[in-house]
């Protein structure tokens, strides 16, 4: 059944690889579930009830993905668009956190409308093959960046905005200890990738996790709350106390129209939007380039189902109680691992529905173990670098602004803005657009992306 439904031998996998790709995914992801509820909490929501409209938000969203476009991408509440909902709409503006989330549930009806009318879908197949290559490169550089700072490998600095970590000082046996054992991590990863063990990503997360437990016990790791770093040995393994989720649950339709701002509304609405659309688009480009999925146009066949399962989470997300529900960029840990259907993407939304019930045991896994698999990640995805042109520098040009935006400007969508509006503007000066053939889709991306900077 799982073959038929699957397509598996079509894609070149199996049921156990797929497996493997889900857990794998999951594992890379799994950060989301403690996260975001932190985030959300200073937005007055109850983290408890955030946690489980995060994983919920997820499963569904997710199985989506698998059953609608057979695809290999798992979807979670995007990181930057659950900040921006708590540190600027709610904290900033002054909004309750209920109007901010239906703020996304209109965002998500949009995006279906959106999706349903091949708009996004346009947009994608729009941004040439250069520029493609191009956001996989950045996106690479950007979770590998993630990692680093996520093992404490890389830190803040006053001087050089940031550094490597030092391994001394009073921190030593909390985060020196968690970025060595990410080093290690490395290293392992590293290790039975050569190897080629199937599964080397998961195994070197679940590795380096009992690492860290032996270290915790000996007293060399020394958990240390205020310093970021927790207890990586689990509190318990599950949880059936679900009373909290009341309080999210269906707020969106409880908002106080009474002090209602219906321009500030509409700024809100269309920031979540436009993040969100060009993070999907950031996300699909670069994990279906580096799984080969897009084809000699540079299209990614089953576009629409893949876009309308992302918008429909979204708005399945908002009447949870949590942020934005978005297409992830960890989805290529999965496909790294060898991932190509939706079976991957359907263990993965299982593993976190059932988060909610074992949420400590899946709590415990410590970002140092996370964090290897997310460098080895981006390591991958360079790889894309070497579809671009570096002869044209119409091309290449661009597509260097493109990746370098990405982590020092901490957005893939960002990244995707500098791109577009340098790639547009280079081949229009230079008198080449009709060789590159710009499309008048690329002339509106690029309008909108400056008056964005603009206005937004």
């Amino acid at each position: 059944m799982l073959e038929k439904f699957f397509k598996l031998e079509q894609n070149n996998t199996n049921v156990k690889t797929e497996v493997i790709a889900g857990f794998t995914t999951f594992m890379t992801m799994a950060y989301i579930l403690a996260v975001n509820p932190n985030i959300l909490s200073a937005a007055g929501m109850n983290p408890n009830a955030v946690m489980i409209a995060t994983a919920l938000a997820s499963f569904v969203g997710t199985l989506l993905m698998a059953f609608l476009a057979n695809y290999p991408f798992a979807l979670a509440p995007g990181m930057g668009l659950n900040a921006y909902f708590a540190y600027t709409v709610v904290i900033g503006m002054g909004y309750s956190w209920q109007v901010a989330l239906f703020a996304v549930f209109v965002e998500g009806i949009l995006f279906i409308v959106l999706s349903l009318t091949n708009v996004r879908e346009a947009i994608f197949n729009a941004i040439p093959m250069t520029l493609k290559s191009a956001v996989s490169v950045g996106i690479g550089l950007f979770i590998a960046f993630i990692g680093l700072q996520d093992a404490k490998l890389i830190v803040h600095s006053d001087s050089t905005l940031v550094t490597y970590q030092t391994f001394k000082g009073e921190n030593f046996h909390s985060v020196g200890v968690g970025a060595i054992l990410a080093l290690v991590g490395v290293l392992i990863t590293a290790i039975l990738l050569v190897k080629q063990v199937k599964g080397g990503i998961l195994l070197s997360i679940l590795i380096t996790w009992v690492l860290g437990i032996l270290c915790e016990l000996a007293g060399i790791y020394v958990p240390s709350p205020e310093a970021g770093m927790y207890s990586v040995i689990p509190s318990g393994i599950v949880s059936l106390d679900f009373s909290s989720f009341t309080e999210t649950l269906g707020a969106v339709f409880t908002v106080d129209f009474s002090s209602f701002n219906i321009g500030n509304f509409i700024i809100i609405m269309f920031s979540f939007l436009f993040v969100d659309l060009f993070d999907t688009l950031g996300a699909l480009i670069g994990v279906s380039s580096k799984a080969d999925m897009l084809d000699e146009d540079g299209k990614l066949p089953r576009i629409k189902p893949a876009l309308l399962s992302d918008a429909i989470a979204t708005c399945i997300g908002a009447l949870f109680g949590t942020s934005t529900t978005t297409t992830y960029v960890e989805s290529a840990a999965g496909v790294t691992a060898g991932g190509r259907t939706g079976l991957t993407s359907l263990v993965t939304g299982l593993l976190f529905l059932l988060s909610v019930i074992f949420s400590p045991l899946f709590l415990s896994i410590p970002s140092f173990a996370i964090a290897p698999a997310l460098i080895i990640v981006g390591f991958y995805m360079m790889s894309a670098v070497a579809k671009i042109d570096f002869e044209d520098m119409g091309d290449a040009i661009p597509a260097f602004l493109c990746i370098i935006a990405m982590p020092l400007a901490y957005s893939i969508s960002e990244g995707i803005a500098v791109g577009v509006i340098s790639w547009t503007i280079i081949n229009l000066l230079t008198g080449k657009a009709g060789e590159k053939k710009i499309s008048i889709l690329m002339y509106v991306l690029t309008v909108l992306f400056i008056l964005k900077y603009i206005f937004l």
